[in-house]
């Protein structure tokens, strides 16, 4: 696990360079060797714990000896890792951690996530996360970056329903977390109202794991697993705590995460049951 995670553009464009290596037959040593480098950069690099610059990116391509398409594509792809999202404008009020992840799913292609505590953030109404965000901050914080917050987690919905690619989401929901009287009725018949209407489209999958399954095997907590286009793009796995975000990369954990979901997907309730409960719910709401 890693304490925030790479983006991207920055992991395919290591894996690209990774490969150059391997193919030029060269260990990270004889690369950092020839090039006058640490071997802990060449490692960073191909890990894309860091950045490289387009002087360091010629290097390692003339080293490795690529050919003109693959040092315009490479060169291309570092340029994009550097671009700033739409999300940047919101970085006073945006932590980098979350930042990260919010690249990340705008990348994905689908996202499995076990959601325990409270609806996932791409389903949730301006109201509920108005309050989820504003009891996370303990009044720390100004009214006006709650907004901005707000506006950050609606802005990021609209990958559901993007004309191109749109976002496949599959979250299975506790019913504890359904439950929860977020800012109060109105408030949850209008949440519950969404997460049925949401429910209704092809990319979405929502499904509740009612509290009588009891023991399961994702009691630690909640987690997201991205899976992303492109197929030399590796699986990354997101899970939060209330002070820092962990992206885990090995496959051998990545695997137990899945195995995880797949758990609980067989004990939750099927999408149509599912959305029977939380229609029954917003009827006692009301």
């Amino acid at each position: 696990m890693v304490g925030r995670g790479p983006t991207v553009r920055r992991r395919r464009l290591a894996g690209e360079l990774r490969r150059l290596r391997e193919r030029s037959e060269m260990t990270i040593e004889a690369t950092a060797e020839r090039l006058g480098w640490s071997t802990a950069k060449v490692s960073r690099i191909e890990t894309a714990r860091t950045g490289i610059n387009a002087p360091d990116l010629t290097a390692m391509l003339d080293l490795y000896g690529a050919d003109e398409d693959r040092r315009m594509a490479l060169h291309a792809l570092a340029r994009a890792a550097r671009k700033r999202g739409w999300w940047d404008a919101y970085a006073d009020s945006t932590p980098s951690d979350y930042a990260t992840y919010i690249e990340l799913e705008a990348e994905a292609a689908s996202l499995r996530s076990f959601d325990p505590l409270i609806i996932n953030g791409l389903l949730q109404t301006e109201d509920y996360a108005r309050e989820i965000i504003r009891a996370a901050l303990m009044a720390l914080s100004p009214p006006a970056e709650i907004q901005r917050r707000v506006e950050v987690r609606t802005t990021r919905q609209l990958l559901l329903a993007q004309e191109d690619s749109p976002l496949t989401l599959w979250t299975i929901i506790s019913e504890a977390a359904l439950q929860q009287q977020v800012g109060g009725p109105e408030v949850m018949a209008a949440q519950y109202a969404k997460l049925v209407e949401q429910a209704e489209r092809g990319n979405v999958i929502v499904q509740v794991l009612p509290s009588v399954k009891g023991a399961h095997p994702a009691t630690a907590g909640q987690f997201a697993v991205m899976e992303f286009r492109e197929p030399y793009d590796p699986q990354v796995v997101y899970v939060e705590s209330m002070t820092s975000s962990l992206y885990v990369e090995s496959e051998v954990e990545i695997y137990r995460y899945t195995l995880a979901f797949d758990h609980l997907r067989a004990m939750a309730l099927d999408p149509d049951e599912s959305k029977a409960l939380i229609l029954s719910m917003a009827k006692r709401s009301w």
